[in-house]
């Protein structure tokens, strides 16, 4: 029996019911009115992220999602604030969140089996408008969009989509799991207490234009179509590839670093087999400084407080086995956390400067078209699969923003293996599908 949503990808059709703003549920104090970027929101990618949650239940509690969202605003008062003309600062004057209502012509089990093997399905419940948002029109975007879709017969998707040189990955997740929290158990906004806004002061912005551009900001988005899907490592998976690199490593590798390390890999394996010889390949990584240095203030910070760390693939002397890649991953990464933990923020924003110079400055690494690069985003360990709203927890997730090759990672359910989300280019999907690292170990 052919379901009456089959071709889903051409038969989707959202219908948006109304447009509002929602604000604050209590003023923003005057003394706040002026929220000041860091110098790690001026180097964050200058894009909309959008991500979506999509929930088999979701019916009855249009109220409570707006009401909670209102209320949790008040506290983290400049996600409703507008970035001023001079992008150094964010006006927070309670402007307010964009809040969309919309429909959509298909019912969630029907679209859930589908996008479970198509995931670009999953981009017609991004928020309308933020496809065509970047860096020529980020800064006069809201910092926050939030749609809320329902489908036919129950269920709904919720999309929230937020600036990146306001919020990096921890800001939005903590935003969004304490958001579910207030929604479902109601809890009192005198107790929303989680966040502090204090980088802008430890580390104030600042003249950057001695930074090069990093591979995922190097301002010239993909010209040829991305497309996702998702893979999944389970625990047995990773114990079996990390059984095998036990006589060849001196530690044991963490799943992080086993399934970033095996995905690099075999994308460069990948472009070889595209161009006919080995390229140089760089990977950022983008790694949360909170917790790591020795600021205490700054451990549940607003805003960005990342390093794109650069790991770099020397075609010509790093060796192809896979406990190669991972002594490269972990030693690279070790070694900047380490300069950066008794760091004054001086010396820490000098460090990121000389790391963004010395790897993407000049012909070798920055803009070269011999150089593949290439982002692994890891979000193992946040809460985002426990987001329960009242509906459960989400049956399908979907990360954005598909400009640039991005593997992201989360936690499976059981929180024991990873689940990846690839974005990549057609020719690089067709090679990974077939790579026998990710046939024995992955499951599609």
């Amino acid at each position: 029996m052919v379901s009456e949503c089959f071709n889903l990808k051409n038969s989707i059709q959202i219908k948006i019911l109304s447009k509002s703003l929602i604000k604050p549920s209590s003023p923003t104090p005057k003394t706040l009115e002026n929220y000041k970027l860091s110098f790690f929101d001026q180097v964050a990618d200058w894009a909309h992220m959008p991500l979506v949650l999509f929930y088999p239940n979701g019916e009855n509690m249009e109220h409570q999602l707006e009401e909670s969202l209102s209320r949790i605003l008040s506290h983290v008062y400049p996600a409703a604030g507008r970035f001023t003309e001079d992008g150094f600062s964010i006006l927070c004057l309670d402007q307010g969140v964009t809040y969309i209502k919309a429909t959509v012509n298909c019912p969630h089990d029907d679209f859930l089996e589908q996008a479970n093997k198509d995931l670009d399905l999953t981009l017609s419940f991004w928020p309308e408008g933020i496809m065509d948002v970047d860096e020529t029109n980020i800064f006069l975007t809201p910092i926050m969009v939030v749609q809320v879709t329902k489908f036919q017969c129950g269920g709904l998707a919720l999309s929230i989509s937020t600036s990146h040189p306001a919020m990096d990955g921890f800001t939005k997740f903590t935003f969004v799991y304490e958001w579910s929290k207030v929604c479902k158990l109601g809890i009192p906004s005198k107790e929303i207490n989680f966040m502090s806004f204090n980088l802008g002061t430890l580390f104030p912005a600042r003249d950057i234009s001695e930074i090069p551009e990093t591979p995922v900001d190097e301002g010239k988005r993909t010209e040829s179509k991305l497309i996702a899907k998702k893979f999944v490592f389970g625990e047995a998976s990773i114990s079996n590839l990390r059984e095998k690199l036990s006589g060849a490593l001196s530690f044991k590798p963490s799943r992080v670093e086993i399934i970033t390390a095996l995905l690099w890999r075999s994308l460069i394996c990948a472009s070889r087999a595209r161009s006919g010889h080995l390229k140089q390949s760089v990977m950022a990584f983008p790694f949360n400084l909170r917790h790591k240095v020795d600021f205490p203030e700054v451990a549940n910070a607003f805003g960005n407080f990342i390093i794109e760390i650069p790991i770099k693939f020397e075609a010509d002397e790093t060796k192809m086995e896979l406990y190669h890649f991972i002594k490269m991953i972990r030693e690279t990464v070790q070694q900047i956390t380490s300069d950066c933990a008794k760091a004054s923020p001086e010396e820490i924003i000098s460090l990121v400067v000389n790391l963004y110079k010395e790897c993407y400055a000049g012909q070798k690494w920055g803009c070269n078209n011999d150089v593949e690069e290439f982002t692994c985003s890891s979000f193992c360990r946040f809460p985002i699969q426990n987001t329960d709203f009242g509906w459960g927890k989400p049956s399908l997730m979907h990360f954005g923003s598909r400009h640039s090759q991005v593997f992201w990672l989360c936690d499976t359910e059981c929180g024991t293996g990873i689940v990846v989300q690839m974005d990549l280019h057609e020719a690089y999907m067709n090679f990974f599908e077939r790579d026998h690292d990710i046939m024995d170990f992955a499951k599609f």
